[in-house]
């Protein structure tokens, strides 16, 4: 038993040690047209406690252009979601200085690898993308018996506490304490800087001016029952016309337009029919069902059949059930192929096999090869954070809608695909309306659609845009120059 004891404590020492490593390179960029010289560093910075130990390894990727002004450049601080995901995803997909090589509709290539991103927003903020304790080459530190404090890291509220004391650290040794800061989250990320924004002003007095919210959750928002099964029809329509699945009055409009006409129904309509549940007239409820299969794209069987409950699982098997495809779950327009055609739901998350095809070898290959940062740890594209605590104080909406609040210079601005099945589109737009129900705040929220899934930017059209509407919130959120921040 000791020497096994003796073998763990070994093992937290060399996990120690390699925490220690550090990459620092130099590189340059053209965005829009502009060579950006910036430099690129890659490390650990431990996380502390109470008596000064570090308890955990975090890794992160820190890019700063060189310029004479960086203690006041805007800083942007950058995590994905999982909550057991890596950073990997906007980090070599989005915002970052490079990009993995892909279509330009998203879908993997051969050979595998990166190349610039001439869209980064380098050029006009500092990006830092952490990775959260057991997600890419961040780690515990374990004790003697090899095992660490879960209940520490891995939870709605403890996430917070952490990645804000680690922010905070961060800030402090960077010496961005003067910069305009930005918190942007994707996925369940948008659950940890929605949470962030108000720990880190009310217990690390570090005001924030913008958080961006790509593809975002319900934020604790309540959406259940007959809300919850009206919202998606939006997104089944946005699916079915990106796969030419409704009727020309309806696939030959542009999908904004087709869309606004399907969300007034279910605000105006269908969500009253549903509130009825088994009491609606059946007459009723055959229109319903008819108009939903309209939008939908699948027949108005399936809808009577389920009490017009059509979960996402048995649309996204049903959409192309006669095209022999099943289609994506965080993003639509990718293809599956099911063994079997019956069936209420796909084998596989068809658009996930080809992300990770594209991501994995990119992200290893990047980091050892040009920011030379070397390390024999796995990197984890998803790794073990559960048991996931999410009872209490599960509302970082509310606790956004605070920070706001108590801090007019700050800013939201969501971004959502159409075909994001996961987080989708119209869920986002409710989430925005309910994050404060005075409507007082609805003036500093920034709403934004792309024709694309979950990872809007893996289009190369949405890598563009999506970036140039973070540049312009960026530049719009930070107050002029001496003007007075108050109501």
């Amino acid at each position: 038993m000791k020497q096994l004891a003796y073998i763990t404590f070994l093992i937290s020492l060399v996990n120690f040690s390699w925490a220690q490593e550090k990459s620092i390179t130099q590189h340059s960029v053209d965005i829009n047209g502009e060579s950006i010289d910036y430099t690129a560093e890659v490390a650990t910075l431990p996380l502390l406690n109470n008596q000064r130990e570090a308890i955990a390894h975090i890794q992160y990727t820190y890019y700063t252009r060189n310029s004479k002004t960086y203690k006041t450049r805007p800083l942007v601080i950058s995590f994905n979601g999982g909550p057991g995901s890596g950073s990997v995803w906007m980090h070599l997909a989005y915002t970052g200085p490079r990009v993995l090589k892909i279509s330009d509709e998203g879908f993997p290539v051969q050979p595998y690898g990166h190349k610039q991103n001439p869209f980064s927003i380098l050029d006009v903020a500092d990006i830092v993308y952490i990775n959260p304790v057991n997600t890419g080459y961040s780690r515990p530190v374990l004790n003697e018996e090899g095992k660490f404090d879960k209940s520490k890291f891995f939870g709605v509220n403890a996430d917070i506490n952490y990645l804000s004391e680690w922010i905070n650290t961060f800030v402090t040794k960077k010496d961005k304490w003067l910069a305009p800061k930005f918190l942007i989250g994707e996925s369940y990320g948008t659950t940890r800087v929605s949470g962030l924004a108000n720990a880190l002003q009310n217990q690390h007095w570090m005001y924030i001016n913008g958080v961006i919210l790509v593809s975002p959750t319900e934020l604790g928002l309540d959406l259940s029952g007959p809300v919850e099964i009206a919202n998606r029809l939006p997104y089944f329509a946005a699916a079915a016309w990106y796969h030419n699945k409704l009727a020309p009055n309806l696939q030959n409009k542009p999908i904004l337009e087709m869309l606004k006409e399907v969300e007034d129904y279910t605000i105006n309509t269908l969500t009253p029919a549903l509130i009825k549940g088994g009491f609606i007239k059946d007459s009723r409820k055959q229109q319903v069902a008819n108009q939903m299969a309209k939008y939908s794209g699948i027949k108005s069987e399936i809808f009577l059949e389920n009490n017009l409950d059509v979960s996402y699982n048995l649309f996204w098997k049903s959409l192309k059930k006669n095209d022999g495809f099943t289609i994506g779950r965080l993003d639509s327009r990718y293809l599956g192929l099911d063994e079997k055609t019956a069936g209420t739901r796909p084998d596989y998350n068809a658009e996930l096999t080809s992300w990770l095809q594209s991501f994995t070898p990119a992200i290893n290959n990047y980091y050892r090869n040009e920011l030379n940062y070397k390390t024999d740890l796995k990197y984890n594209m998803f790794g073990n954070v559960y048991p996931w605590d999410r009872t209490q104080n599960n509302n970082t909406g509310k606790q956004l809608r605070q920070a706001m609040a108590q801090n007019p210079s700050l800013n939201v601005m969501i971004q959502s695909g159409l075909f994001d099945g996961a987080t989708t589109y119209f869920n986002a737009k409710y989430t925005m309306w309910h994050i404060d129900d005075s409507g007082k705040l609805k003036n500093r929220f920034t709403f934004k659609t792309y024709e694309s899934g979950h990872m809007m930017y893996l289009r190369r059209d949405d890598l563009q845009t999506a970036n140039n509407d973070l540049r312009d919130f960026i530049l719009k959120s930070i107050p002029k120059e001496n003007k007075p921040i108050k109501y």
